[in-house]
């Protein structure tokens, strides 16, 4: 017995050191237990306070989206320095397609109006000796601009020609001459403004102008405060004004030139496509409902739709004629000068009908030559916009190029009656004093931008 209690007492006497090891252990675990419950309590909690952050965050950014008055965060990163400019050459290309177009303008205007201007004026030179005068003109105001004018400067101007055709708009409707109908007109005794012609170029730059200073708020997701305030709103506002002063001469092409224009700047500037459907949406409909007061629209549409069933003698006589014009010239034409129709049968050929007479004399050829200068010189219009220094300086190029395009595809339109009949002039091409000069001018503010780009030094 003795033997069996000294074996049973004898590990533990032997190995006293195995009891302190256990209880080293246990305490331990005991340890890491303890820690580990505490790095979870600490993850826990930590999990949370993100969760919450998160929370918060959301809410704001939701409060923020539906925030009617919008305000853009302030943040500590610091805008990009604006490269300085390097001035430059024209763009000699967009040069070279608007001297030819002016010069081929030359040429049949004399062509088209001799005739005409014989039995009027007693001068066959007259509408070429005017189209001159206003050309070169309009040439040597224009060059100084060319030459030294930068970016800046055609902001300012662009805001001064808004203003200015406003009262100018309200002079034609109080005091202005009157021709064909319509009181459009300012006679300066040397000759008559048309203000219409001043309101496509201003529209063109004003919205430029505005477009490209709150580009921020146009291109924001916020609408009342953003997107829709200064992306439609406002610009449709600035269009409204000069629509409204012109459709009272009554201008209804100049009105239609007017907004279009305005709406195709808007669209490259940012405008959402959406706000500009529903607006073009109500137009139609505002549209149907113009036709359907005014008697005068009505019967063009009438021509227009039925010009088979017209008296060719009465209200479809210009329409006809142009028509035949067209068709006599064939491939070749019949030779510059040779037209039959201008003998008192397209009248006044020398203005919105001039391209039935290239079509005659020149025949297809002409005729594609001219639809070929006018996509060469919007091609590089395109071209030039792209390399602009600026967002104003691109929208007012584009803006004016596609005017020039606008104007040119339009009247096309109407003296192949594809459109209804309306007073819309040729670029380059119909007389008019007001018209060619602006044309000329604009074509100088194109070629003034071209001269820049955001080069480093």
């Amino acid at each position: 017995m003795d033997n069996e209690k000294e074996n049973q007492t004898a590990p533990t006497q032997e190995y006293p050191e195995a009891e302190n090891n256990e209880s080293i252990d246990n305490a331990e675990k005991t340890e890491e237990n303890g820690v580990s419950k505490k790095e979870k309590k600490e993850k826990k909690q930590s999990k949370a306070i993100r969760v919450i952050n998160e929370y918060r965050l959301k809410k704001e950014e939701d409060a923020a989206f539906n925030d009617i008055i919008f305000s853009e965060p302030i943040s500590g990163v610091p805008e990009e320095k604006p490269q300085p400019l390097k001035r430059g050459n024209i763009d000699i290309w967009f040069f070279i397609w608007a001297m030819m177009l002016i010069f081929f303008g030359a040429v049949m205007s004399y062509s088209a109006s001799a005739v005409y201007a014989q039995n009027q004026y007693d001068s066959s030179t007259y509408f070429l000796v005017r189209y001159i005068a206003f050309s070169a003109a309009a040439i040597a105001v224009t060059v100084p601009f060319v030459l030294f004018a930068r970016p800046w400067f055609w902001r300012v101007f662009g805001a001064a020609s808004y203003i200015v055709c406003i009262p100018l708009l309200l002079w034609v409707i109080v005091a202005g001459s009157t021709g064909g109908g319509a009181q459009r007109w300012i006679d300066l005794g040397f000759m008559t403004v048309q203000p219409s012609e001043i309101a496509k170029m201003a529209i063109v730059m004003v919205l430029a102008l505005y477009l490209s200073k709150y580009e921020k708020e146009v291109n924001s997701r916020h609408k009342f405060g953003g997107n829709f305030k200064h992306g439609f709103l406002i610009p449709m506002l600035l269009i409204g004004f000069l629509c409204a002063l012109i459709i009272i001469q009554p201008h209804l092409s100049g009105t239609i030139i007017v907004g279009m224009i305005g709406l195709i700047v808007m669209y490259l500037g940012g405008t959402r496509t959406k706000w500009l459907l529903i607006f073009l949406g109500i137009i139609a409909v505002a549209g149907v409902a113009f036709l359907l007061v005014f008697g005068y629209s009505v019967e063009r549409v009438q021509i227009w739709l039925h010009i088979d069933q017209m008296d060719p003698l009465g209200d479809a006589w210009q329409t006809l004629q142009g028509l035949y014009a067209i068709g006599s010239g064939g491939f070749f034409g019949v030779g510059l000068g040779g037209s039959r129709q201008k003998f008192g049968y397209v009248s006044q050929p020398q203005n919105d009908f001039i391209f039935t007479i290239i079509c005659e004399e020149l025949g297809f050829v002409g005729a594609f030559f001219v639809i070929l200068l006018f996509a060469l010189l919007v091609w590089r219009g395109i071209k030039i916009g792209q390399r602009a220094p600026d967002k104003f300086c691109a929208l007012t190029v584009w803006g004016l190029t596609f005017k020039i395009a606008l104007q040119a595809a339009m009247n096309i339109a109407v003296v192949t009656n594809s459109m209804p009949t309306t007073g819309i002039s040729l670029p380059f091409f119909s007389s008019g004093g007001t018209s060619l000069m602006l044309q000329i001018f604009e074509v100088g503010i194109i070629l003034s931008i071209s001269r820049f780009s955001a080069q480093k030094q």
